[in-house]
């Protein structure tokens, strides 16, 4: 578990520069495939170089699942896609043990057969049309990097990430995410409609010759430094108990609970999210041009990382309200000096 307040080294200069030239590079990338979705663009970026895993949400067609090869390519991973469907059984992702025949002793032994969850990106396509269990089989990959099968743990390939996509809630054939699962992704990220203008480019590029693909502009092992140095910049104590504070905040029994969370929320963000926000304005602050870690950038990471993680009560989902609003009345409920 990572500390709230950075006491690691300064990074250097060099790192941070390479970190932001290759951050340009890659989205420059996926914009010649990806058609608009630059905060989308930019928060998946930011959960990679966190060593997060990202929730993306939104209508089929969107283009989720083309982002994520895209970047698997820009960055030469290994890629691997896992269609969720109602009887994809948890064996199907992880893998098993399969009873062989030696050639020569003529004796039988099980032998591990690991499953498409041994990749650096992962692709788990409409997570949320399998069932709970076999969603829960994804808890302990993302979080520990590693399988267990019978009494093995077999560990997962560095880097590793999880992007999962799943369809609105309301859609026929759909299961809500276990609250413990969605707490493991470090974003969600929304994935809207284009406006005309992005559909009739999307048109235009999908409908005429096609498109060369991304050129890789990284690999897996510069991914990890980065990861590091992403870990290294500073951030002032101030400006890390801000981002505490709003977590606080939206815990409906907390002293420091806001009234938005009294009304509206049943359980509150897990410290997996005053952790995913401290990482994440780093990044972005540095994305900005910046060595340090404003109010701002903390503002801005704020949404992505808390919208998953807010339980809503029964009277606030009957009256409609979202976590994202939730969310927006959080941060303007919170000082961003404390008292």
């Amino acid at each position: 578990m990572m500390h709230v307040v950075s006491e690691a080294k300064d990074p250097a200069e060099g790192d941070i520069a390479r970190l932001r030239t290759t951050v340009q590079a890659l989205e420059r990338e996926v914009a010649q495939v990806i058609v608009g979705q630059d905060l989308v663009v930019r928060g998946v970026t930011i959960a990679l170089l966190a060593g997060g895993h990202v929730l993306l949400e939104g209508l089929p067609g969107l283009g989720k699942t083309l982002l994520v090869r895209t970047i698997a390519r820009a960055l030469r991973l290994q890629y691997s896609r896992i269609q969720f469907t109602p009887d994809l059984m948890p064996a199907d992702i992880l893998g098993t043990n399969v009873l062989l025949e030696t050639q020569h002793s003529q004796s039988r032994a099980f032998q591990f057969q690991p499953g498409p969850i041994f990749a650096n990106l992962v692709l788990a396509d409409e997570i949320n049309r399998a069932t709970p269990r076999t969603q829960s089989a994804l808890l302990e990959a993302m979080q520990e990097q590693a399988v267990s099968i019978g009494t093995t743990s077999h560990p997962l390939p560095q880097p590793f990430f999880v992007l999962a996509t799943q369809n609105p809630i309301e859609l026929e054939g759909t299961y809500p995410l276990p609250e413990a699962e969605l707490d493991r992704f470090f974003f969600k990220l929304n994935v809207g409609f284009p406006s005309r203008a992005e559909l009739g480019q999307i048109v235009d590029r999908t409908t005429g010759p096609r498109v060369e693909p991304p050129t890789a502009v990284t690999d897996g092992a510069s991914v990890l430094e980065l990861q590091e140095v992403a870990r290294e910049i500073p951030v002032a104590s101030h400006v890390a108990d801000y981002a505490v504070r709003l977590v606080l905040a939206s815990h409906a029994e907390l002293p420091e609970a806001a009234e938005t969370a009294r009304r509206n929320v049943r359980f509150g963000a897990s410290p997996r999210a005053a952790q995913a926000i401290i990482l994440a304005a780093k990044i972005h602050a540095v994305l900005a041009g910046r060595f340090n870690v404003a109010f701002d950038d903390v503002r801005r990471v704020v949404l992505p990382a808390l919208r998953h993680r807010l339980i809503l009560n029964y009277e606030a989902e009957a009256k409609g309200m979202t976590t994202d609003r939730v969310v927006a009345e959080l941060l303007s409920a919170v000082p961003e000096q404390a008292s």
